[in-house]
């Protein structure tokens, strides 16, 4: 029996479902998150190996103001959004999801981050079926302080607008 490549006895990539997503010679928008942050990178196929044209990563956020947490539904989000508007820099309109070999959740931050990505001009084939409710993505779902009777709905809410709004001026 011949040894299979290293990264798929690691478990890192099916080369199935990278050969269908090559075939098609548009760029890759590769979203991954971490225990912390959530990481996106838009990447061309190259004989030597991919090129990574741009990427964007949650941290980034908290230098245009974000205060929240990194690897919540409204950080994937404006992460996704802050990578279209530097892929737009970058004359990219077009590309397609790669999301690795997670599987995503309907709803969830992978999603998220493939709206901002929408939103912010980048078109990308998807179903609006897995998109994430506008309320959960703005963090009308999240409690400031959990010990508090009365979550302070507002002031996320107040802070998504503020920074979104400092993406899209970019």
């Amino acid at each position: 029996m011949p040894v299979q490549f290293r990264r798929k006895r690691e478990g890192k990539t099916n080369y199935n479902r990278r050969r269908k997503l090559l075939g098609g010679r548009e760029p890759r928008v590769i979203i991954r998150k971490s225990n912390t942050n959530v990481y996106l990178q838009i990447a061309k196929y190259e004989e030597k190996g991919d090129k990574i044209i741009t990427n964007a990563n949650s941290r980034e956020l908290l230098k245009i103001g974000w205060k929240g947490a990194r690897k919540n539904l409204p950080a994937a989000y404006l992460t996704g959004l802050l990578l279209a508007s530097k892929a737009r820099k970058q004359n990219i309109k077009k590309a397609i999801l790669d999301v690795g070999m997670h599987t995503p959740t309907p709803g969830g931050i992978i999603y998220a981050a493939l709206k901002g990505l929408v939103d912010g001009g980048i078109h990308v084939p998807h179903s609006e079926e897995v998109i994430p409710k506008q309320e959960r993505i703005e963090g009308k779902h999240i409690m400031l302080n959990p010990k508090s009777k009365s979550p302070n709905k507002e002031k996320i809410a107040e802070q998504f607008n503020e920074t979104k709004n400092k993406i899209l001026k970019e």
